[in-house]
């Protein structure tokens, strides 16, 4: 997985365990996009600082995640629900029933809401 995914997706997960500032860099750089530049002139600091502050956040999310493991066993139940998906189809192709073709499709529907 490309780092500024993973960077993006373990603030999702552990945003609220930062400081408000590292969290606000993180997010400006990672998910807004935004440049160290940028984000040092709208913040009034140096690009230095701004570079420290990232680094600093991106320790301790990944630290966060090494210990709880959440984005982990998210990511492993989500596969998880593509290979439930995937053998639900091929049952669902193999079956003429309405009744039980309803009932395959209602339950594939709301596993697609878990994915």
């Amino acid at each position: 997985m490309e780092k500024n995914v993973k960077i993006s997706m373990l603030l999702d997960t552990y945003g609220k365990m930062l400081t408000e500032k590292q969290y606000k860099l993180l997010d400006d750089y990672y998910n807004n996009d935004l440049s160290l530049s940028e984000i040092a002139e709208n913040e009034e600091i140096t690009r230095q600082a701004v570079r420290d502050n990232l680094k600093k956040g991106e320790n301790n999310l990944f630290e966060y995640e090494e210990k709880l493991g959440f984005m982990k066993k998210t990511i492993e139940q989500e596969e998880k629900i593509e290979e439930i998906l995937l053998e639900l189809k091929k049952i669902e192709n193999k079956i003429s029933d309405k009744e039980t073709i309803k009932a395959l499709e209602k339950v594939t529907s709301k596993l697609n809401c878990l994915v």
